[in-house]
């Protein structure tokens, strides 16, 4: 045991007031359920309070909203649902916010209550541990004592990190700050008539309204039609407030002739783009065929583009009352355009395509998102498909396609996709997205 003499006592405890007088690190607290906590005051832009945020779709739920700041549009994060912590909150109570800067960006979060400013030496913060908090350790960059208060520092650089492949306490990935948090920061487009935040919601809209996903495929068209938008409605009224607003946004964006016969034009248009084959066996995929109206054209016209062909098409919806009733749908000719009419034959209760046609097509109910045991493909047609997929389904389908197609192939999107994977030309012309493989 260690016997120490009273000088080297009071020597011990003069240094020990003197380093805690010099203070070269302060920290605004706060509390979290019942837990004091600090956070560097050089990370603190300022304190707010706020009761009303606005709503975003699809976000993680420890995101509240956003919130206009003085101008700024910032994202709210809910620091207590972000630890897992409970949540008293009362309707149109005030909460309490610390308006953080990280990097460049700002970031409103609520907390229970703001304290003080406490200004400790940092060489009396001691290292975390995981008795010292309810959160986990990674987001701790130190704990203190002062004045009889046990402070734990959180470190929001790391919580707001946007560093990939460290996952946050809700199983995601760090980086949803980049992704999520950074889409609603509102900077200027160079020459847009629209901000990074009003696209954003854009593209949230459409998900939540009309369960179309902006990615590579559609994002073009997105920016374009929103450039459109944004000069109809006023700065106030850009964003998506119900499923009738989302159509009205989508409006331009469908291919002609969606859900019925192709005309003339169109289907010829079609035909001259379908390559010549080395086969004599024509193997063609075509989802999202809806009623059939599409599948019979395609199959008309490519019937007139390889007459020696055995021609197979696989056509996929998971409309089964569609699928059940396509092979037996009975037309009025007037109604059939003229590249199809030598293809018909007359029935009982009016025209029906002939066996030649008919035995071409295998209508097939099939969820899209699961795979399938189809062979190596020389068409796909998939008009309109992709965009209404959500991002891990679109990339299993494009992956799906480029595994399925054959070399020199030919995959037909909808007028206003295209494919975002490297190695595709669109020769694509009147109104028709398509692609053939570099």
């Amino acid at each position: 045991m260690e016997i120490k003499d009273l000088a080297q006592v009071n020597a011990e405890i003069q240094e020990k007031k003197e380093r805690q007088n010099n203070i070269d690190f302060k920290m605004v607290t706060f509390s979290l359920s019942g837990k004091d906590y600090g956070v560097d005051i050089m990370n603190i832009k300022e304190i707010a309070k706020a009761d009303k945020f606005t709503f975003v779709p699809n976000a993680s739920g420890f995101v509240r909203g956003v919130y206009n700041l003085r101008g700024d549009i910032i994202p709210i994060i809910d620091l207590r649902l972000f630890f897992h912590l409970p949540v008293d909150r009362k309707n149109d109570m005030l909460e309490n916010m610390l308006i953080l800067h990280i990097d460049d960006r700002v970031y409103g979060t609520i907390v229970d209550k703001i304290d003080k400013v406490v200004g400790v030496n940092s060489q009396v913060i001691q290292p975390p541990h995981p008795i010292f908090g309810d959160i986990n350790i990674k987001y701790i960059s130190g704990v203190v004592e002062q004045q009889g208060a046990l402070y734990i520092i959180l470190d929001v650089v790391r919580i707001f990190s946007q560093n990939q492949g460290e996952d946050n306490d809700q199983g995601q990935n760090a980086s949803y700050y980049e992704t999520e948090a950074a889409s609603v920061n509102i900077s200027a487009r160079a020459g847009a008539a629209y901000s990074d935040n009003d696209l954003a919601f854009i593209k949230d809209g459409l998900a939540a309204l009309k369960r179309f996903y902006a990615s590579g495929i559609n994002e073009r068209w997105i920016e374009k039609r929103l450039v459109e938008w944004s000069k109809i409605r006023s700065s106030s009224n850009i964003q998506l407030k119900n499923a009738s607003e989302a159509e009205e946004f989508l409006a331009g964006f469908y291919s002609q002739y969606t859900g019925r016969f192709w005309t003339d034009d169109y289907a010829y248009a079609l035909k001259a783009l379908l390559p010549d084959l080395s086969s004599n066996i024509v193997q063609v995929w075509n989802p999202g065929c809806g009623k059939g109206y599409e599948t019979f054209s395609l199959a008309c016209i490519l019937k007139l583009r390889y007459p020696d062909g055995q021609i197979k098409i696989w056509a996929n919806d998971n409309d089964i009352m569609s699928i059940a009733n396509a092979p037996n749908m009975v037309f009025d000719k007037a109604d059939v355009p003229d590249y199809c009419q030598t293809f018909l034959t007359k029935g009982r209760n009016g025209y029906v395509f002939n066996n030649v046609i008919k035995d071409s097509i295998v209508f097939e109910y099939h969820d899209i998102t699961n795979p399938n045991t189809l062979p190596k493909l020389d068409i796909i047609v998939a008009r309109d498909l992709l965009s209404f997929l959500n991002i891990k389904s679109q990339d299993d389908l494009i992956r799906e396609i480029d595994e399925k197609i054959k070399d020199r192939g030919l995959v037909v999107l909808g007028k206003n996709e295209v494919m975002p994977s490297s190695g595709w030309k669109n020769i694509g012309k009147d109104g028709i997205s398509a692609f053939v493989q570099t």
